[in-house]
């Protein structure tokens, strides 16, 4: 009894409500320390809901890091189209290169054929892509060819049977080069995956479409290149080369298949973008400015991301909100709200509030009416142009990024809150810090932490107020480092149990944290591609879930729209959270066991009338040290299985380093 008079008077200090202390109640006297041959009790109140899951509980965040959307999830294979991509290292200047090379193309010469190539601003393309790569062939004998290679993103992949689309803007005059051969050849450019030709017309500057088809039986690659060749001499200037192969739903300017398959499983609500470090940029300058990534694609400029490339823009605010749609998710929206990362006098990176801030806020306006507007609207009817009739549902719109140390960003999101509210009152505003001056729909936190750490924060939002805004936690992951080098920082079991546990605790508390992301999604973990970890991470060919990404697939196909009360604190090391799908009646317990012995738990459900004898199980355990790679994606992965004598009260045990879903049927 003094337990709980204790907890009420110290709830009601921090202004809990009445499920929060029942739920504190539980946990301060059902945590008591068992050694290896006991049994713990762990208690579900199926008669006591201790609030509602929200539906957009579990979502995705993204931004352009680790190669993430170019040479990841957005389909374009070659890699520079436009000729002009910098060299770049994160957070540095661009390397300075003779313009005759640019990155990731050279120039091929076959038999006698010889030729040069280099950059041209003669004859621009349009105002957007202002120099174009020309190819001169100097003397090409009967059975030589000279012209250009593209080496991709560490490679272009190459399947059997399997149709690419290839296109390009070219300029060639009367008597020059006529026909141009595209081809998918291996890296010694000895063996031909696919060819195709093009006949051109001489005059201003036209767009060529073609498919390259490969045969059956051609072995499957990772290490292709892409040539484009004439066997004339001449001159033709080239731009914007593109190749794409199959995309999800056969978008145009689409997404990667097995990628994008991937983020199905994981049934994400939502959608948070362009999120991060890549919204605000290096410089205001910098920044993800929407307006140049919408239209068509020789319409984007390209700018770079902080994280050391150069961004193909492809992945624009479209395409972002059709990767909504194809999903099924909401979008969230993160406006940029004045402030860059670079802190360098020489450069603008933070935009004060008031008059100089103005034609931000209305970069946000124009935005929120370009998702949400009709035809009647200035942005919407932009966005209709632009291939997409119907208005998209928008419900919340994120001010910044992770501004709790970044000057004014009290009257920057002021600013920004009164002009969204009073154009779009329906509206919910997230900040990205905690504000005084107005009182935000969500707050966004972040929480990057090592395992031991969310072990010991486990019961981290337990005690938050719920009288306050609403809590995003808008990124979020285990690390225990965060080298530069991708091949180090591959997640592993341990990580997983960690993610595992502060998941445990957000869904607990699931009616105040009704949004929640890990970060970063993605990963490519070809030799100097990344700058970290990623829940998901891929080759030029391959792609495999870390044991982190099958935790989140376990929990998220596995949640009910009721937190029920139950007693958390079972055991020091096992930490578990209860929820019921209202519908059904089927109870899933979650239980994360970070120790190195076996759990048992003799598991008590009160309220319900009757506890189906079968169920099911889902597991993923491993030592902590496992993880999953290109070479073996399926090391550490979930096991199903039956799950039998079922009951009001019986017995189970959680293997040492695991994560387990019960599926309890009860009535």
């Amino acid at each position: 009894m003094l337990v709980l008079i204790a907890a009420v008077v110290w709830a009601r200090m921090m202004r809990l409500n009445q499920s929060s202390i029942l739920g504190l109640y539980i946990g301060l006297i059902f945590s008591p320390s068992i050694d290896a041959g006991s049994i713990a009790e762990l208690q579900i109140h199926a008669d006591k809901i201790l609030g509602r899951v929200s539906p957009l509980h579990s979502g995705l965040m993204t931004e352009e890091i680790n190669h993430s959307f170019d040479g990841g999830l957005y389909g374009e294979l070659i890699r520079n189209r436009v000729f002009t991509e910098p060299v770049r290292l994160p957070f540095t200047e661009p390397l300075k290169l003779p313009r005759s090379l640019p990155p990731h193309w050279s120039l091929v010469t076959g038999g006698s054929g010889a030729g040069v190539m280099a950059l041209d601003d003669t004859d621009p393309l349009n105002k957007v892509l202002t120099e174009s790569l020309r190819l001169s062939v100097i003397s090409a004998p009967v059975g030589s060819r000279v012209g250009i290679v593209n080496d991709g993103f560490w490679g272009i992949p190459v399947r059997p049977l399997t149709r690419y689309h290839a296109s390009f803007y070219a300029r060639v005059e009367l008597g020059s080069i006529d026909v141009l051969t595209l081809s998918l050849e291996n890296p010694s450019l000895s063996i031909v995956y696919a060819r195709a030709s093009v006949r051109l017309i001489p005059g201003v500057w036209r767009h060529y479409e073609v498919d390259l088809t490969t045969p059956d039986g051609i072995a499957r690659t990772a290490k292709a290149e892409f040539v484009i060749a004439a066997a004339k001499p001449g001159s033709v200037w080239l731009n914007l080369a593109s190749l794409f192969p199959p995309t999800w739903a056969e978008r145009t300017n689409g997404n990667r298949v097995d990628l994008m398959e991937k983020l199905r499983a994981l049934h994400p609500a939502f959608l948070r973008f362009p999120g991060g470090d890549y919204l605000e940029g290096e410089t205001v300058e910098t920044r993800f400015n929407w307006k140049n990534t919408i239209g068509p694609i020789s319409d984007r400029p390209t700018h770079p991301s902080p994280w050391g490339y150069q961004s193909s823009d492809g992945m624009g605010l479209l395409e972002f909100l059709e990767w909504c749609e194809d999903l099924h998710m909401e979008p969230i929206i993160d406006v940029y709200a004045g402030h860059s990362h670079k802190e360098d006098e020489s450069v603008k990176s933070t935009v004060h509030p008031g008059v100089a801030l103005r034609p931000f806020v209305q970069d946000a306006l124009d935005e929120i009416e370009y998702v949400t507007g009709d035809a009647n609207t200035t942005w919407g009817r932009r966005r209709s142009a632009d291939g997409h009739e119907r208005p998209f549902r928008l419900k919340y719109v994120e001010v910044g990024n992770e501004d709790w140390y970044k000057s004014d960003y009290e009257g920057r999101f002021a600013q920004f809150y009164d002009a969204i509210k009073s154009n779009y009152p329906e509206l919910q505003i997230i900040a990205s810090a905690e504000i005084k001056s107005r009182k935000p729909d969500v707050v966004d936190e972040h929480q990057y932490r090592k395992a031991q750490d969310f072990f010991d924060d486990v019961h981290h939002y337990d005690l938050y107020p719920r009288n306050g805004p609403k809590i995003f936690v808008g990124e979020w992951a285990t690390i225990e480092d965060w080298p530069m080098d991708g091949a180090l920082s591959t997640l592993n079991m341990r990580d997983a149990l960690g993610d595992g546990a502060w998941m445990i605790g957000m869904e607990r508390n699931s009616d105040l944290v009704i949004m929640q992301a890990y970060a970063p999604l993605f990963r490519n973990v070809s030799k100097g591609a990344a700058q970290g970890h990623g829940l998901i991470d891929f080759n030029a060919i391959h792609s495999y879930g870390s044991p982190s990404y099958y935790v989140q697939v376990m929990f998220n196909a596995h949640r009910g729209d009721e937190v029920l009360a139950s007693s958390p604190g079972v055991a020091p090391e096992l930490f578990t959270s209860v929820t019921r799908d209202s519908k059904s009646g089927t109870i899933y317990l979650k239980a994360v066991n970070v120790s190195s012995s076996t759990c048992r738990v003799r598991i008590e459900i009160s309220g319900v009338a009757r506890v189906e004898p079968q169920g099911k199980v889902i597991r993923l355990s491993g030592a902590p040290q496992d993880s999953n790679s290109i070479s073996e994606p399926a090391k550490v992965v979930p096991v199903e299985d039956d799950l039998h004598n079922v009951g009001a009260v019986f017995d189970h045990a959680f293997p040492a380093y695991s994560v387990t879903v019960l599926e309890i049927h009860s009535h």
